[in-house]
C-alpha cells in the first residue's frame, strides 16, 4: 500500500494570507509629504490694528519666484545657489550698509550689547499662483538654511559646540540675534504670462 501525502487544509490559506497582508501593511514604510515648519502669526482683530509707520524698504529682503520658477532677489535675477549667502548678507549686514536693513545695540543674555536687526527687518517670500512646489520648497530651504548656518557659526564661537546641543537659553540667545522672520504673501500671478 501506498503512503498518502497529507494535504494542508485549504481553510486556513485564507488565514495566511490574511497574516501576511496584516504583517506587509505593519512593517511598510509609508512616505511621509514634505512640508515646512511655520508658526502662524496670532490672529488681530482689524479694528485693533493701530498706525504703525511703515517698514522701511531696506529693512525687507524681497524674494520672488514667478510661474517659470525664476528667481528675484532684491529685483535681480538670481539663481537659488545664491539665494543662501544673499540672505546671510541681509541677516549680518557686516558693513552696515545704508542698503542693508538697520541695526540696534540690544543686551543679549551670554553676549551682552550686541549688534542686532531692528525688529522690522523681515524676509518676504512672494511665489506665482504658477511656481512649482518643489522650487518652492527649494527657496524656503535655501532661506532656512542660511538661517541655521549663521546660528550655527555663532554657537560654535561663543559656546564651542553644534546649536543643537546648547541648552534652550543659549539657543534662545541666539534666536535673538538671528531671528527666523520670513514673510509669506499669498501667492499673486508676478511674473510670465
Amino acid at each position: 500500500m501506498a503512503k498518502k501525502v497529507p494535504e494542508a487544509p485549504a481553510a486556513s490559506l485564507a488565514d495566511i494570507a490574511f497574516m501576511l497582508l496584516i504583517f506587509f501593511l505593519v512593517t511598510t514604510t509609508m512616505d511621509v509629504d514634505s512640508g515646512l515648519e511655520r508658526r502662524l502669526p496670532q490672529w488681530v482683530n482689524p479694528e485693533d490694528i493701530d498706525d504703525t509707520p511703515p517698514i522701511k524698504e531696506r529693512n525687507i529682503f524681497v524674494v520672488l519666484v514667478d510661474r517659470n520658477n525664476r528667481l528675484m532677489v532684491e529685483s535681480e535675477l538670481s539663481r537659488v545657489d545664491e539665494l543662501r549667502e544673499k540672505t546671510k548678507e541681509f541677516l549680518t549686514n557686516p558693513m552696515n550698509l545704508p542698503n542693508l536693513p538697520e541695526k540696534i545695540v540690544k543686551d543679549i543674555p551670554y553676549f551682552g550689547p550686541t549688534e542686532v536687526l531692528t525688529a522690522s527687518a523681515v524676509i518676504s517670500l512672494r511665489n506665482d499662483v504658477g511656481t512649482t512646489y518643489g522650487t518652492y520648497i527649494e527657496v524656503q530651504n535655501e532661506l532656512i538654511a542660511a538661517i541655521n548656518e549663521l546660528r550655527e557659526t555663532l554657537a560654535q564661537e561663543k559656546f564651542g559646540k553644534p546649536f543643537a546641543k546648547l541648552n534652550s537659553d543659549q539657543q534662545d540667545a541666539i534666536k535673538e540675534i538671528y531671528p527666523q522672520k520670513i514673510s509669506e504673501a499669498e501667492p499673486k500671478k508676478i511674473g510670465g504670462i
